[in-house]
């Protein structure tokens, strides 16, 4: 809310660009308005709104576009996805615009709500479709994803079999979770932090440890050479 010109209700001075953005979106009408002053002031707040929207789906299309290598979403089905994300990414904006601080740029902050309804959406649509069971085609996968050559360290077969067993039997829950999430169904790792409520830091964290485990499973068992 702001308490006064280019004030924040941190008490911090706004930046030319971010007082005029929460100018022209703040639904302001005032009794004893002409109908022209209202009419002005709304088709003033209709243009503005179609402005961030714009803003909004061309960052939405660009996040697709950078995840497009870990999240293969094409044609109208990615389109369509960036609409949503922008969409809802705008009603949280206008629910939440009297919580800006000025604490960034408003675009800045702005995008922070795209992001997640991108991140949110990828989680939903592969929790939809994550209908694939881990079988021998997937974890045949799994040296050539770890970095492990079998040609050094044992036969493919049997280092798949030494990896079933690590992953059962040496991580927690959780690490066997994102494990299998990530490397052998490829769920991408934004869409999976979503679906788990977490973050990617958190993620990698737990797939860190999972990776740590498992390698030092298949050195005990003579599969790998402790360097």
């Amino acid at each position: 809310m702001m308490t006064g010109p280019g004030r924040s209700g941190g008490d911090r001075v706004l930046d030319e660009e971010s007082r005029e953005w929460l100018r022209c979106l703040a639904d302001d009408s005032r009794d004893g308005r002409s109908r022209i002053e209202d009419g002005r002031s709304r088709i003033e707040r209709e243009r503005c709104l179609a402005r961030l929207h714009d803003m909004l789906l061309r960052a939405a299309r660009a996040e697709l576009s950078r995840r497009s290598e870990s999240a293969p979403i094409e044609g109208y089905e990615r389109d369509d996805l960036a609409y949503q994300a922008a969409d809802d990414a705008m009603l949280a904006i206008i629910r939440k615009l009297g919580q800006f601080r000025g604490e960034s740029r408003f675009t800045t902050w702005a995008y922070k709500f795209v992001m997640l309804e991108v991140s949110a959406h990828l989680g939903r649509r592969f929790r939809r479709q994550s209908t694939v069971q881990i079988g021998d085609g997937a974890w045949d996968l799994l040296p050539d994803r770890l970095g492990i050559d079998p040609a050094r360290h044992a036969e493919s077969v049997e280092l798949v079999e030494a990896l079933r067993a690590a992953v059962t039997g040496s991580l927690s829950e959780r690490q066997r979770r994102v494990f299998l999430a990530l490397v052998v169904d490829g769920i991408p790792l934004d869409a999976l932090a979503a679906e788990l409520g977490s973050t990617r830091n958190a993620i990698y964290k737990t797939m860190f440890d999972a990776r740590r485990k498992i390698r030092a499973h298949l050195i005990a068992h003579g599969h790998l050479r402790a360097e």
